[in-house]
């Protein structure tokens, strides 16, 4: 048996476990998925991480709040994941940590798919975390032209900006495109990270957040006319990418998609 994991805060309606344990299936493998929520079970990430490494977990999967601060707790970490500074994938190989990140694999795979034609001109990104940092990366694959980064915390988004190549801002305004890379919107964090008269019909808007799936920023999008992409395809590309991490066989993403989503994978 393939043991793996996930750790973070409030990660109950987390669709992880059947993505890796069906695809484990339909490759002859027999992949066990175990969620290990910081909010339930009254451990801390380290202690999380000590028993998957001890019970012989080939990894585990980390997600907020925890990809940054996971990282002074590794042996190493990927050129990749240093350079972005979150980890979301951690590989336990003989006796060691081995961080990762494929969040920003995920969300370039998952624009390039949803939003091909979108213009790149100027992009907004809100929140500068684990999430931000990766797709602040992805962005700069993806060739934008300007990025400006928005957070609460002025010093992380400056850092962040300062990183990527990007510009701080202090309070939104227009640009070609929004994306949303913080936990608001989650089923346990309801509400919306930007006021519905910031949005314009010209605009697209990607959110990261996949439960739910319609989130209120995606639907209030939807209402006035943005092109928008939902939190699936990323989940879906990192889950892909972390899965081959962990068991050496590389997945059928257009399976895992398929099965993600009722709708047709357009690859």
């Amino acid at each position: 048996m393939i043991q793996v994991g996930l750790i973070g805060s409030g990660i109950g309606a987390s669709r992880s476990p059947e993505m890796h344990e069906r695809e484990g299936r339909a490759l002859g493998l027999d992949v066990s998925y175990k969620l290990m929520d910081l909010d339930i079970s009254g451990l801390d990430l380290a202690a999380h991480l000590n028993a998957a490494q001890a019970a012989g977990f080939a990894g585990v999967n980390i997600t907020h709040p925890c990809k940054q601060a996971v990282i002074a707790l590794l042996d190493e970490v990927s050129p990749d994941a240093a350079a972005i500074g979150a980890v979301n994938t951690v590989v336990f190989s003989q006796g060691k940590r081995i961080g990762h990140n494929t969040d920003c694999y995920g969300f370039a795979r998952s624009f390039r798919r949803g939003l091909p034609d979108a213009s790149l001109e100027s992009v907004l990104l809100i929140g500068a975390g684990g999430a931000g940092c990766a797709i602040a990366h992805a962005m700069r694959e993806l060739d934008v032209k300007r990025l400006e980064i928005f957070d609460e915390d002025y010093a992380r988004a400056s850092s962040l900006a300062g990183r990527v190549g990007g510009y701080t801002v202090c309070e939104l305004k227009s640009c070609n495109g929004l994306i949303h890379a913080t936990p608001m919107g989650m089923a346990n964090h309801p509400g919306m990270a930007v006021p519905r008269d910031f949005l314009r019909r010209e605009m697209w808007v990607a959110e990261i957040v996949y439960f739910p799936m319609e989130t209120d920023l995606l639907r209030v999008a939807r209402e006035v006319g943005c092109r928008t992409l939902d939190g699936g395809g990323m989940a879906v590309y990192q889950a892909a990418k972390a899965f081959e991490l962990f068991t050496g066989v590389k997945p059928d993403e257009g399976r895992m998609l398929r099965e993600f989503t009722p709708l047709p994978a357009l690859l």
